[in-house]
């Protein structure tokens, strides 16, 4: 849905928050996140009955309590699946989701290509904290190898992935990424992410105090580096190159890629005034549909 398109309601960023009580660590880098979505939402003006935040399992798929949205709370890993019913279902709504970096790429990892590739019109907001917080402090998909987790207490085998490039290979229209010490970068990300039809995906590095030791504040704030002014973010394959870093062990902060193409949705709605409007319908003209 176009958030031109929304009916534009004047709230503050406290104002999204909930009655319900954060129960994040003293110190979760999560809350910074959290500060950035409300900062989005009220920059955008929008009507929390006009948005979906949709989760799965873990500490950052905790956000829907915490927020004034229409919300659900689903299996582990299954937050794609149920926010792309929702987006079919009711397009006029503005669907996000928000989740971590296990519930995004280990048992969720399978549905991640596939919303990208289908280009489905929704925001994914992930909080990467590179640990399974909720469940102890077990070992995620981004975790580093030097990380002693409570499943890995002698280290981990495997590198970390990059989330990035993951998104940009499988066609997500908009990618961005920041962490959780910045919370005005994070809310300009989340806004242009809310604001863009298609795919949005927004990786926030977010450190966690409780079970991840290494990657601290501190950390990160050595880790980013902002993308250099004048990267043409319309350049799939500059993109890709800056999402690998800089070779001096920096990660990219600032939005990195964004296009405009045919979205799930529309395509669907197209096939059906197709079907609707000829009886003998010609299987080569939908086919054609989907081609560039």
């Amino acid at each position: 849905m176009s958030i031109a398109a929304l009916h534009k309601k004047e709230m503050a960023p406290k104002d999204y928050k909930s009655d319900v009580n954060v129960v994040w660590c003293p110190g979760c880098g999560h809350h910074g996140i959290l500060n950035g979505i409300m900062r989005a939402l009220s920059e955008l003006g929008v009507d929390p009955t006009n948005l979906v935040n949709v989760s799965g399992i873990g500490c950052s798929s905790r956000t829907p309590y915490f927020m004034q949205s229409y919300k659900m709370h689903t299996l582990h890993g299954r937050a794609g699946p149920v926010a792309t019913g929702v987006q079919l279902a009711r397009p006029e709504l503005l669907v996000c989701i928000t989740g971590g970096d296990g519930d995004g790429f280990a048992i969720g990892g399978g549905h991640m290509p596939h919303m990208a590739r289908r280009n489905v019109n929704m925001t994914y907001i992930l909080f990467d904290n590179g640990i399974y917080g909720l469940t102890k402090g077990q070992y995620s998909p981004t975790s580093r190898r030097e990380l002693k987790a409570y499943t890995t207490p002698y280290g981990g085998p495997d590198d970390p992935m990059n989330p990035l490039l993951y998104m940009l290979t499988y066609g997500a229209t908009y990618v961005a990424q920041a962490f959780a010490g910045k919370p005005k970068v994070c809310a300009d990300l989340i806004k242009g992410a809310l604001e863009h039809k298609g795919f949005s995906y927004v990786n926030l590095y977010s450190q966690c105090v409780t079970y991840n030791r290494i990657d601290t504040i501190q950390y990160y704030r050595d880790l980013m580096k902002e993308i250099p002014e004048g990267h043409d973010v319309t350049d799939l394959g500059a993109a890709m190159d800056i999402a690998r870093g800089d070779g001096e062990g920096h990660r990219p902060m600032g939005l990195l890629y964004k296009v405009e193409r045919e979205t799930l949705d529309e395509r669907l709605s197209a096939i059906v005034k197709m079907v609707n409007g000829t009886p003998d319908y010609d299987r080569n003209k939908i086919v054609n549909l989907y081609r560039p």
